[in-house]
């Protein structure tokens, strides 16, 4: 695992960092695993564009994720780490006893040969790729791929290099501090993997060329100040003008550049101890 840069024999490939993909030992996806991805291109049912700068890109095939880790006191054998076009972080296949695979998002140090299992209650190591609930993992630990709600599937820490920290256990609760340095309560019976997510270079890439955002599916952002009075708020005047207005506002006149959006009557509030840039 690591970051290759190139000889700058071309302009673009002066600033170009990539992963050296180095920590792949199969390239072949499970074919039983993977399914059909359609694109939307950024419209909606009505076909209207609901989310701009969407379009193109490669075609994919979407490699189901096992999250939930369901199969209880059942151990599994690391069978390769792979990439996958979807997400950040590299994915491992894992086959039990009865020859059934499975992708998970694949730990920092995890290895073919390794041994992983999910549980509830028995007695297993701690140790990267193991599932259990958060009233068996040691205060201080490392986890990715947290439950919400038990038996709901792992939706927080997935991306590539992230993972929270167990910082204290109250009643029926857990605080975790998130990536995001938020400290979060957390059902204590809800189940999270140990360790944190591989492929923690993915921040340090750089892609060296707008060509290379496209094949992602990202077409060019177009700031608001460029563009003529009627396309945005922010556009017109003679020459490189600023944005002249004092409170900055998105293409449709809402508040934007730092104002908070978050609802004040979001359900999830109540979990929130501390938020995030409070310290």
């Amino acid at each position: 695992m690591g970051i290759k840069r190139f000889k700058p024999t071309t302009n673009p490939l002066r600033h170009t960092a990539l992963s050296d993909f180095s920590e792949l030992t199969k390239h072949s996806p499970e074919k039983s695993l993977l399914r059909s991805l359609k694109k939307s291109g950024g419209r909606n049912n009505l076909g209207r564009i609901t989310v701009r700068y969407r379009g193109g890109g490669h075609k994919r095939l979407y490699r189901l994720i096992d999250f939930k880790r369901d199969r209880i006191d059942q151990p599994a054998e690391v069978i390769g780490i792979e990439y996958d076009p979807n997400r950040t972080c590299r994915i491992a296949l894992i086959e039990y006893a009865d020859k059934t695979k499975a992708y998970i998002l694949a730990p920092l140090e995890i290895k073919p040969g390794d041994k992983v299992v999910s549980t509830m209650e028995a007695e297993i190591e701690i140790k990267p790729g193991n599932c259990l609930p958060l009233k068996r993992i040691p205060l201080g630990t490392a986890v990715h791929n947290i439950e919400i709600k038990p038996g709901m599937g792992g939706q927080i820490a997935r991306s590539a290099g992230s993972s929270a920290q167990i910082m204290a256990k109250e009643g029926d609760y857990a605080f975790l501090r998130m990536p995001s340095s938020e400290i979060r309560r957390v059902y204590i019976n809800c189940r999270a993997t140990i360790g944190q997510v591989g492929n923690v270079d993915h921040e340090s890439q750089s892609y060296g060329k707008a060509g290379r955002i496209r094949w992602l599916g990202k077409k060019g952002h177009v700031r608001g100040v460029v563009m003529n009075p009627v396309d945005h708020p922010h556009g017109g005047g003679e020459g490189k003008a600023p944005q002249g207005n004092p409170h900055p506002v998105s293409k449709w006149g809402m508040p934007t550049k730092g104002f908070k959006t978050r609802s004040r009557k979001k359900y999830s509030n109540k979990y929130i101890v501390r938020r995030r840039g409070s310290m």
